[in-house]
């Protein structure tokens, strides 16, 4: 998949607008299909002109490219074409308005994990003045965890297991150590026991990448053993800005 990536390519110029593409150069995203395997891309040009084609590439889970495999890409408004010397899935129309194709759905098949989606200047350049994509409610979660500027998404995370505190002295305290995938340093971290002891508090903080520690202090003037619990953390991710 990196060597079918590129950073700066030539060909591909910015105007004061957006980016002028030249024939056959494209700009689109990388993204992860394993769940989430639904998209729609939508594209700008400048002045609102026609031009551009869908166009896709999948990759397996070790990130091979798939070759011309049937069923591994589809799309809404078009059918696609496939072009061997690139390895791409390409629409065999350009968008437009008039032809209602403008704005495209994508569906990849169970075998691709990752995948290429974008256009090209199949037919001439293009100037793109912008590029989104979408993905599917169900799956925002795992695509927008850990991007705090958004509004949307996936920014509550959860995780529970069960807790067997030790005997605690008063004043003692233990800690736990529990990985909450998407977790960052800065998140608001909060923590609950599921017990009925009013001799404990909880202190909860994110310290690295993906991991949480809880802090359970015994603030009785007793030496407390509780059975094992149900432990619950939840991370809010912050915002930016």
């Amino acid at each position: 998949m990196a060597a079918l990536s590129w950073n700066g390519l030539n060909g591909i110029t910015p105007t004061a607008r957006g980016l002028l593409l030249n024939p056959n150069r494209g700009i689109g995203f990388v993204v992860q299909t394993t769940h989430a395997k639904e998209f729609a891309l939508a594209h700008w040009l400048v002045g609102g002109a026609d031009g551009g084609r869908l166009c896709l590439r999948c990759f397996d889970g070790a990130g091979i490219v798939r070759e011309n495999i049937a069923g591994d890409a589809l799309a809404s408004g078009t059918t696609l074409q496939w072009a061997p010397t690139s390895k791409t899935w390409q629409a065999g129309a350009v968008m437009q308005e008039s032809d209602l194709n403008r704005r495209q759905t994508v569906h990849f098949g169970p075998e691709v994990a990752f995948a290429q989606i974008g256009i090209i200047g199949f037919d001439g350049q293009i100037e793109v003045e912008a590029l989104r994509l979408y993905g599917l409610p169900e799956d925002a979660p795992a695509i927008l965890s850990g991007c705090p500027a958004l509004p949307a998404g996936g920014r509550t995370l959860m995780y529970s297991a069960s807790w067997d505190l030790p005997s605690m002295p008063p004043g003692a305290t233990a800690n736990a150590d529990v990985t909450v995938p998407g977790a960052r340093r800065g998140d608001f971290a909060d923590a609950s026991l599921d017990t009925s002891s009013i001799a404990f508090v909880l202190d909860c903080h994110v310290w690295s990448n993906d991991k949480v520690r809880v802090t359970a202090r015994n603030v009785s003037l007793s030496t407390v053993d509780l059975p094992a619990a149900a432990l619950h953390v939840q991370v809010v991710k912050r915002r930016v800005g």
